[in-house]
């Protein structure tokens, strides 16, 4: 029994040693730093694009609701940083050709331009 006891309390010092070392370790000039929220000027970040000049839609296109929606989603992840300018400027390019489509009343076109879009840029189409 003493030599079962024995074991226990070495093994219970080695785990106390170990802890003790790897408690140790996180001090120092390399410990991660608490959250705090970046300085104003880096907020501010690059400015954003314009927002697209679109020619007007005719009343009956079933283009105009998609390009819109997607416009939207687009312009939602420019603003949040999820899309860098590259990117939207990219994707701008693509939807301008889709919307100058629709609004010639070449709805089948303009969706599918769209649909290579959001392909060609991983969103779901």
């Amino acid at each position: 029994m003493k030599r079962r006891t024995a074991g226990y309390a070495a093994i219970g010092a080695a785990l106390l040693l170990g802890g003790a070392f790897l408690g140790g370790c996180s001090q120092g000039a390399n410990a991660p730093q608490p959250y705090s929220n970046p300085p104003a000027a880096a907020a501010s970040g690059p400015t954003l694009p314009s927002p697209p000049s679109w020619p007007a839609f005719p009343a009956n296109s079933s283009c105009a609701g998609p390009l819109n929606s997607f416009q939207t989603v687009v312009w939602s992840d420019v603003k949040t940083g999820n899309v860098n300018r590259s990117v939207y400027d990219s994707i701008a390019g693509d939807l301008s050709r889709a919307a100058d489509a629709c609004a010639g009343g070449r709805d089948s076109e303009a969706l599918s331009i769209l649909r290579a879009t959001k392909s060609k840029h991983g969103y779901r189409a």
